[in-house]
């Protein structure tokens, strides 16, 4: 079996031609059908059942309503460290969630309400059977499943992504894209597997597949050099193209990858990429609020099950911030390490840590009263919980930042 190849990437731009796509070999092939056969629980809020679902399941469900309602899907894809994980399974960089791309022709307002409603309404297909559905809304669902929504209608980009909640960070994401001009950070993110050869292939064949007999599957870097890209995950070097185009974001993805054990090609590649990435991460986010917001999210949902790197992670981001931010006043530059120092402190006491104090570097300025003979140089910090134990209240659609 086989697969056309149509065009670079689903998000309808121009990649340099050629050796941007490879054909996966068995390996790779027996990883990406455990990944889509694996049943990964959806975990309900409150009193809702945890609904079990395969990702080739949902995908199949997805997809034929989708064309139901007249929604043409070109194709569908795996994308994220899911898919860097089946070309490399020892990358370092593992994988959580599963972000399944839909390359479909989203014209106006009413077709990114209609995928919504599908995937709301999909969502019943997979509730026990137990449980009453005919009273249960799509509001209902949307509260209780579903973890963030999110659309994007530009000049440039039109796209839409719903994530369905897992209590273990794998969360299952949904991504509905009609046109999206940067589709990756690094070439080591850069991969995308198109999965339609291998659904055909669940569809069709009565067999299991063995080495001799398995569908043609291709796999993609939008980065632009499929080899050169799987080189750098291989070396886990980190190198980009246009860093400039790169959103805010990125400085938190920089920094992880740091954590992981990768690092630029050479010092000079280095100090450029900081420096654009923290610019264009103080344009993006400019008020400390939405820093903090967005260095919470980043940490609650890339680090469950390893929260003894969250530390590490934030004196990796300090440090990047304090070495490379040459676009703030010294007070905004100031305010931001504190931010990022507070968090620090505050998983360190989360974690009932005391450091190897060789590890820590403290900043301590003497003041007059410490002479004080009956001064203390203890003091306990009343450390906040980093996140409400209250349920946050959901909006239809969440802005992209």
């Amino acid at each position: 079996m086989s697969e056309d190849d149509s065009g670079s990437g689903c998000g309808r731009v121009s990649e340099p031609e050629g050796g941007n796509v490879s054909v996966l070999h068995w390996e790779q092939v027996q990883r990406l059908d455990a990944i889509l056969t694996e049943t990964i629980p959806i975990h309900g809020r409150g009193n809702f059942p945890t609904l079990e679902m395969q990702p080739r399941q949902i995908v199949k469900v997805v997809r034929s309503r989708m064309e139901e309602k007249q929604i043409r899907v070109r194709d569908v894809r795996l994308n994220g460290s899911a898919a860097s994980h089946i070309l490399h399974e020892d990358s370092g960089l593992g994988y959580k969630d599963l972000d399944l791309i839909f390359c479909a022709d989203l014209k106006g307002e009413s077709a990114f309400q209609t995928v919504k409603d599908i995937v709301l309404d999909c969502l019943l297909d997979f509730l026990p059977d137990c449980v009453n559905k005919e009273k249960i809304t799509p509001l209902t669902l949307k509260e209780a499943y579903v973890q963030k929504m999110v659309k994007v209608c530009t000049d440039s980009d039109r796209w839409s992504l719903i994530s369905l909640s897992n209590n273990r960070g794998k969360n299952v994401e949904l991504k509905f894209v009609d046109s999206l001009r940067r589709q990756f950070e690094f070439s080591v993110d850069s991969f995308q597997i198109k999965l339609d050869s291998l659904l055909l292939f669940y569809e069709c064949s009565e067999n299991p597949m063995t080495e001799t007999f398995h569908p043609t599957i291709m796999g993609e870097s939008v980065y632009g050099d499929f080899g050169e890209a799987l080189d750098h995950l291989r070396h886990k070097v980190i190198c980009t193209r246009n860093p400039e185009e790169i959103r805010g974001g990125g400085l938190l993805k920089y920094c992880h990858l740091l954590v992981r054990g990768f690092r630029a090609a050479s010092e000079s590649e280095m100090k450029s990429l900081q420096r654009y990435m923290c610019s264009r991460f103080f344009i993006d986010f400019p008020d400390i609020g939405e820093q903090q917001r967005k260095l919470e999210s980043y940490l609650q949902n890339h680090f469950v099950g390893l929260e003894d790197r969250k530390y590490d992670y934030l004196m990796t981001l300090h440090g990047v911030v304090n070495e490379s931010t040459v676009c703030l006043m010294g007070h905004e530059r100031r305010q931001t390490l504190g931010l990022i120092a507070m968090l620090a402190v505050r998983v360190l006491a989360e974690q009932n840590v005391i450091p190897n104090v060789a590890n820590v570097t403290c900043y301590y300025q003497p003041a007059p009263y410490v002479a004080d003979g009956n001064f203390s140089n203890y003091y306990i910090a009343q450390v906040q919980p980093m996140f409400a134990c209250q349920q946050p209240a959901f909006s239809t659609w969440l802005p992209c930042n």
